[in-house]
């Protein structure tokens, strides 16, 4: 095999799951699990990959299933919390929720983990990404339920934990050294440990 079919046949290989991704996609939003419904996505997905040429996204290469059933328990138990909690924030005529917009360093340099925690963070109830700073790593988020520094920082580390639980579940093995690095120096430093 030659070295050019090769390197095509490597890049397809990586592009796999966003491609299978594209097609699932499809489906669900036709809300049909059809041999036709299938047909259609990965004709969509075959134009789509071509029309918009984005930069190929290399995964790491890892995945711990039991960090990712973690990651999905304690995101579903979030989601309902963060339902109540605003329900509740909502409906207290005593006390107006507090409202902030915080900046939260991502620990990681990799675009797909700073999208993951973006989203993982938007879809909790309570807090939003209005921004993204892909050059200094920041997510800006607006999150209600805020009154006192204490909130905001509490917050800050939330979202800093799903970042720690998202490369636990699928970063690399340097992102994983690093966030245990990063997390043993709070520790020692008196923070708290995600």
């Amino acid at each position: 095999m030659s070295p050019a079919v090769k390197a095509v046949a490597a890049s397809a290989w990586r592009q796999l799951p966003f491609f299978l991704w594209l097609i699932a996609l499809w489906m669900l939003l036709w809300g049909q699990f059809t041999v036709l419904a299938a047909v259609t996505g990965l004709v969509v997905a075959l134009v789509v990959t071509r029309i918009f040429r984005l930069p190929p996204v290399e995964l790491s290469g890892r995945v711990n299933l039991w960090y990712g059933a973690v990651f999905i328990v304690l995101f579903c138990l979030a989601v309902v919390r963060g339902s109540l909690l605003v329900a509740w924030q909502t409906l207290n005529p005593t006390r107006y929720p507090g409202t902030a917009v915080i900046a939260v360093p991502m620990r990681t340099d990799d675009d797909l983990i700073m999208a993951h925690v973006g989203v993982t963070a938007s879809l909790i109830p309570g807090s939003l990404i209005i921004d993204a700073d892909r050059d200094r790593r920041i997510l800006y988020l607006h999150v209600i339920g805020v009154s006192s520094d204490e909130d905001v920082e509490s917050q800050r580390r939330a979202v800093q934990g799903w970042e720690a639980r998202i490369v636990r579940a699928v970063g690399s093995r340097a992102q994983l050294e690093a966030i245990r690095a990063q997390g043993a120096s709070a520790q020692r430093g008196g923070g708290a440990r995600w």
